[in-house]
């Protein structure tokens, strides 16, 4: 046997295994325990079939059976790999190649943020090829309330800190210090109110004169913000439009993010 004829079988997998896979996607994907012919519908396969599976899957804990419905569930060991799954994974790891992709495709300075103690913090940035006059890097803390990424947090994060900073914020921005912020309560809700609604936030030239930038947020398996990723450009190469090309990839890229750490809620809206 050839070295090539080797690795060809080297690559050759378990069919049976494969087969029965999609099985526990369906019940991943459910979020409930299923009657075995509804289980079988989904994953396209007879309910003979499917059973023979589901038998294997229960004895080695991957699918539990409930004794008095006979309904089938995600047993034991199907957590404990998910849990060991999300115990290794690392958000801005696993967001780079995504963002890198994203840089790639709208043709725009792209970043990525986290919040961090100080606030919403650039974590990795990844420039345009054509030139771009933008004061901004890697460890740079975004602007709370008049930053694409600064709003993203306002809108979609969930923390104490945040809503104190955002009080401090609003009261400093009262005395009309910077023109370019919200300066009330009700000025920044309809800002917030707006990126819920389309699923991200935007500035048109209020941070940078004549930059405009989308921020969209990225979820983990909580459900719970870890990760915002951006685009910013030129506004005559990056119109900000809801339902342009930019703003839809990057939405398009959070949710892909998202998907990998786990989280498993309902996709991201087209803007309007």
């Amino acid at each position: 046997m050839s070295g090539e004829e080797k690795d060809e079988d080297s690559r050759q997998g378990i069919q049976s295994i494969e087969v029965g896979v999609p099985l526990l996607r369906v019940l991943a994907d459910h979020g409930a325990p299923m009657m075995l012919r509804d289980l079988a519908r989904e994953a396209g396969m007879p309910a003979a079939k499917a059973h023979r599976y589901l038998v294997s899957f229960v004895r080695t804990g991957l699918v539990t059976q409930d004794p008095n419905s006979g309904r089938y569930d995600l047993g034991h060991f199907a957590l404990d790999l998910g849990l060991a799954s999300l115990a290794r994974l690392d958000a801005v790891r696993v967001a780079t190649p995504v963002l890198d992709a994203l840089g790639d495709e709208i043709g725009e300075t792209v970043a990525l943020a986290v919040w961090g103690n100080m606030g919403p913090t650039i974590v990795r940035w990844v420039d345009s090829k054509r030139p771009i006059t933008v004061n901004l890097r890697t460890g740079a803390v975004m602007p709370l309330l008049h930053s694409a990424i600064g709003l993203c947090f306002v809108a979609f994060f969930d923390s104490p800190l945040l809503q104190r900073r955002i009080e401090e914020d609003l009261e400093i921005n009262a005395r009309g210090e910077d023109p370019r912020a919200p300066m009330t309560r009700d000025q920044l809700d309809a800002l917030t109110a707006e990126a819920r609604e389309h699923g991200m936030s935007r500035v048109v030239g209020a941070l940078i004169p004549g930059i405009n930038a989308f921020c969209a947020p990225v979820f983990n398996h909580d459900g719970q913000m870890a990760l915002a990723i951006t685009g910013l450009g030129p506004a005559g190469l990056l119109p900000p439009n809801w339902n342009g090309p930019a703003a839809k990839a990057i939405r398009a890229a959070a949710q892909t993010i998202s998907r990998q750490l786990g989280w498993r809620g309902p996709a991201a809206r087209d803007g309007k």
